[in-house]
């Protein structure tokens, strides 16, 4: 057996965030398990409100409240934009399930016409809630 030594570079023993730069592929791959994660607490929330409404009136009331505050209504916007991410991005990985979209550059495109169409979407849908538009059929 041989004895063989490194020469004197030193090197992780496994490789760390910090030796990394971020690319666009891999921040969004994290984003779309955090946004699975609070997609999903979200949706405790929402049964919870749903329980109120059904069950406990003062308490939907309560609720009602929290969501309209300015934290609340924040979290109902930050709740839409992880929807609508982590939507776009399940589109993203449809594609790639058929093989296609693997490129650098195809990538990068894709990734940012996700942060585009979620940015869109979440904006239009705050437009429309928050300016009260509603739809009267004719």
């Amino acid at each position: 057996m041989s004895s063989h030594k490194p020469s004197g570079v030193q090197r992780p023993l496994s490789p760390h965030l910090g030796i990394y730069k971020p690319q666009i592929s891999s921040v969004l791959s994290i984003m779309h398990r955090a946004s699975g994660v609070f997609l999903s607490l979200g949706s405790l929330v929402f049964a919870v409100w749903i329980f109120c409404a059904a069950y406990y009136p003062d308490a939907h009331e309560t609720v009602n409240v929290a969501f309209t505050s300015t934290i609340g209504t924040m979290f109902l916007i930050a709740w839409s934009a992880a929807f609508y991410y982590h939507a776009s991005n399940g589109v993203r990985h449809l594609f790639w399930d058929m093989g296609k979209g693997f490129s650098i550059r195809s990538m990068t495109k894709s990734g940012i016409a996700v942060l585009c169409i979620t940015a869109t979407c979440t904006i239009i849908t705050w437009m429309i809630i928050l300016n009260g538009v509603s739809y009267e059929p004719t």
